[in-house]
């Protein structure tokens, strides 16, 4: 038995067709296929299953062909010349010479699926249909195959006719309701698909997907007190559910039931089934909630704390220190924007925010310390050797900061503003250096570029 749908999602098989085959030309082809020929046909034949192993298709074709000459009737000759077009994407090549092989073997299966693929391929999908329907009398799993080129033919009378025949004579099976859904989404027949998902979770209410697909649907039509009835459906018949707290929580905060909210929040970032993207979500919603009641300040970084403990998902630390930067606290805001530092070298803006408000709480020493190594990542930006240059100013190591700053400005382009700081920097330095003449010229470079500013 063939594997359930294997072929449908094949349909698209221009990027990887035969993958298989090309690393092991001979597997499917012996002696005993090429029927009755002679020496040379046989020379020719196996000269192009060699070069289409190596991924040589022209020249396969060409020993085909030749070998063609010998002998016209050959099905497996025809299968051959079929694949190496359709390697070169010479689709009516390749259906014409599967076309051959058929006419000459109708019964054999490898080449009504080659056949049945390339026209699919080719989004004939009449086709593909009547070939598929040929298979179908080798294997009546091709019925699912079918029923996914009836959708994508848009024929979906039929399509949900054979998914129905289907469930009724083998049980309902998570593809064909795939493919039911697909129907419905496309029909706009939303009270079907609900329906469909109602009968799958009474089939089996163990089944978690099915709750949080029909949680979309009323979501999507608006419905949300119908949905928060099934996400507490979920959580009845699955206690241990975090997912059900992963959709009950948003519907909880709307009700103004803060705490429940927060417990399914807590239960969210504990869950190692759930995601650190999707946890991440949950935090920034609990950040917006905390910004209108900030009485629950306390819980939100508890559970932070504790999310940064188990997720290695830097975002997270960007996130806090973002919202204590809204709400003014400095220190708060460096501590976790230094901790996701930590976590990520390579991310820029959070490199460039973390040094802006080190300067600005005066922590020159670590504005050294971490413009070197933003460098290192970044060697093209003039900003932060422009930092650099400020701490090193502050910590009265002028002719480094002259060294930096002059380095930094060999990478700056079209930036008026930034160049008169870098000059602003630079008088600094040559003032601490006791070069009056330098430091003036400089200022007033600096002032000059300011008054084009304003």
């Amino acid at each position: 038995m063939r594997t359930s749908g294997s072929l449908l999602l094949m349909l698209w098989f221009i990027l990887s067709v035969q993958a298989q085959d090309d690393k092991r030309p001979f597997k499917d082809v012996n002696q005993d296929d090429l029927g009755l020929v002679n020496d040379e046909f046989q020379e020719l034949f196996f000269e192009a299953l060699k070069q289409k192993g190596i991924e040589n298709y022209e020249k396969a074709i060409v020993a085909l062909c030749k070998a063609s000459e010998i002998s016209e009737d050959n099905a497996v000759l025809y299968f051959e010349l079929g694949k190496n077009y359709r390697e070169l994407q010479q689709f009516p090549a390749a259906i014409e010479n599967f076309q051959k092989a058929t006419a000459l073997e109708p019964k054999r299966e490898a080449i009504l699926v080659s056949l049945f693929e390339t026209y699919a391929a080719t989004r004939d999908f009449d086709s593909a249909i009547s070939t598929v329907q040929k298979l179908i009398s080798f294997d009546s799993d091709y019925q699912e195959d079918l029923a996914n080129l009836y959708l994508l033919n848009e024929d979906y009378e039929n399509a949900l006719q054979l998914i129905d025949q289907l469930d009724q004579n083998l049980g309902a099976n998570s593809y064909r309701n795939s493919l039911r859904r697909q129907i419905y989404a496309r029909t706009n027949n939303t009270d079907a698909q609900i329906q469909n998902l109602r009968q799958s979770i009474a089939a089996n209410p163990e089944q978690e997907k099915n709750y949080l697909n029909l949680i979309y649907m009323y979501s999507e039509q608006g419905e949300d007190e119908e949905a928060y009835n099934v996400a507490n459906e979920l959580l009845e018949s699955n206690p241990g559910s975090s997912l059900a707290h992963l959709a009950l929580y948003k519907f909880q905060l709307e009700k103004q039931e803060p705490e429940a909210a927060i417990a399914s929040m807590q239960i969210v970032f504990e869950s190692e089934e759930i995601d650190a993207e999707s946890k991440f979500k949950v935090l920034n919603d609990f950040l917006i909630f905390v910004q209108e009641n900030p009485e629950y300040e306390d819980r939100l970084v508890e559970v932070a704390q504790k999310l940064t403990q188990t997720e290695n998902a830097p975002g997270l630390y960007e996130k806090l220190g973002q919202f204590y930067l809204q709400k003014a606290d400095r220190e708060n805001a460096l501590r976790y924007f230094e901790l996701g530092i930590e976590k990520n070298s390579s991310n820029f803006e959070l490199t460039r925010n973390t040094l802006l408000l080190q300067i600005d709480l005066q922590k020159y020493e670590d504005v050294r310390e971490l413009s070197a190594q933003a460098l290192e990542n970044f060697p093209s930006q003039p900003v932060l050797y422009l930092f650099q240059g400020v701490a090193l100013n502050k910590l009265e190591k002028f002719e480094q900061a002259e060294s930096s700053l002059k380095d930094g400005l060999d990478y700056l382009v079209d930036d008026i503003r930034m160049e008169a700081d870098f000059y602003a920097q630079l008088s600094f330095s040559y003032h601490g250096m006791k070069n009056a003449g330098l430091a003036n010229e400089y200022r007033a470079k600096a002032e000059e570029l300011l008054k084009e500013i304003n």
